[in-house]
């Protein structure tokens, strides 16, 4: 910890220091030019949260109103809370999406309490999909998924426009292209 006045860290720790403002262990680098998704994905999955919390209410105060005990009432009420909890959560959650086109790989990154940071080199990646499903069409938007040879390592990158999925499908797969040859 330093001192106010005290001359900047020097030394072989002096490269490693966190940027003011910011923990060693934030995961988003600041010198890179981060694209955000379509904040329309906000209304995707509040959708789909309505549904699945729909679902939740009715199976609940069905047992309720069929056995009239209070646990199916308190489950009424917890299904009520973790809906408005997670709806809040939903519009940080999508704003905490980004993704950075570097020389050699892909950065992906979302998170809020577990923030996660994916770097997919272009050379790893086997291939790239694009998909969107009903909601997703509705609101016209698609998912970039990206697959390399490790299961547990792709990533993917939701509530993009078809237009710019497509398009970083096309540069995605010409740069894996380009990377493998060279390997």
């Amino acid at each position: 910890m330093s001192t106010p006045g005290a001359p900047p860290p020097s030394g072989p720790d002096a490269s490693t220091a966190a940027p003011a403002g910011r923990g060693p262990l934030e995961p988003w680098p600041d010198t890179v030019d981060w694209q955000p998704i379509s904040t329309d994905l906000i209304w995707v999955e509040l959708i789909r949260l309505a549904i699945v919390v729909a679902i939740g209410l009715a199976v609940t105060a069905v047992g309720w109103a069929l056995s009239g005990q209070w646990l199916f009432g308190l489950a009424v009420a917890v299904v009520v809370v973790l809906g408005v909890w997670r709806a809040i959560a939903i519009g940080r959650a999508v704003r905490a999406w980004g993704y950075a086109e570097r020389e050699n790989d892909l950065l992906v990154r979302h998170g809020l309490l577990v923030r996660r940071l994916s770097i997919v080199p272009y050379s790893r990646m086997q291939f790239v999909d694009v998909s969107a499903g009903p909601l997703e069409r509705a609101f016209d938007l698609a998912t970039v998924q990206l697959h390399t040879a490790a299961a547990a390592s792709d990533a993917r990158v939701p509530g993009l426009r078809p237009a710019e999925a497509s398009r970083l499908r096309d540069r995605l797969t010409a740069l894996g292209e380009d990377r493998a040859e060279g390997l």
